[in-house]
């Protein structure tokens, strides 16, 4: 097995590479044509702006490159909104691997604005190890009933919020509904090829699957067993 992470203008690029070795999975860091087309699986991952991004993707010829492969292809966070149609953030056509639009959360009258020490955590995009490490008793504590869950007034959401799909692909072994976590200010439309649904604000598209292309908004790398199993999942996609 040959997992190429692909390296573009986004964050969270060695939480992804690290959640890899984790795994017992050796991954490389690229956005060379050839070691993409070259892997046995593919992972898009992402914290950042999609204007910023698909320039880049423009920019290396990624753009055209992408919808070409044929194997097994993750986006997360960033990378399921690039691989959908269009995105409100900057007014952005993206790859169209998925006709799903990307929206803006819009909070209700009672909605606000997160804390600048909020702010800061969004910006940084992912949760330290520390915080997830605690965080990651979330999923547990919802089996009992008590489930942490992020305000749905304040964007961008960031927390651990709850999935619901069929038990099968990806998220094959993994409850229904399970805590994953999450942090955007932006969501996929539900519609076609949607295999998950959270609802926050709205209900949106938690993951999209199409033939070899997969996606996901939240972030598997930082969302405790049931994140690993999802890659799991993933990589035993053929």
């Amino acid at each position: 097995m040959s997992v190429a992470i692909l390296k573009y203008n986004a964050g969270n690029v060695q939480s992804v590479l690290f959640a890899m070795k984790r795994l017992g999975t050796e991954a490389i860091v690229t956005n060379d044509h050839a070691a993409l087309r070259a892997a046995s699986h593919v992972i898009i991952p992402g914290v950042g702006e999609a204007g910023s991004a698909m320039a880049y993707f423009k920019e290396h010829g990624l753009d055209t490159l992408f919808p070409t492969l044929t194997q097994p292809v993750l986006g997360i966070c960033l990378g399921l909104q690039v691989m959908c149609s269009h995105s409100e953030e900057a007014d952005t056509p993206c790859l169209g691997i998925f006709p799903n639009r990307v929206r803006l959360f819009r909070p209700g009258p009672r909605g606000g604005d997160l804390s600048a020490a909020e702010a800061s955590e969004a910006a940084a995009g992912v949760a330290s190890d520390a915080e997830v490490a605690a965080a990651g008793a979330a999923a547990e504590v919802a089996a009992a009933g008590s489930p942490r869950r992020p305000s749905p007034e304040k964007v961008p959401q960031i927390g651990w919020n709850t999935v619901s799909h069929e038990a099968t692909g990806l998220f094959e072994g993994i409850d229904s509904p399970s805590y994953m976590y999450y942090v955007h200010s932006y969501y996929a439309e539900p519609g076609a090829y949607q295999v998950a649904t959270t609802n926050y604000i709205t209900p949106f598209a938690a993951a999209l699957v199409k033939d070899n292309f997969y996606a996901v908004q939240f972030h598997p790398e930082k969302s405790a067993d049931a994140g690993e199993r999802l890659l799991k999942n993933f990589l035993a996609q053929k």
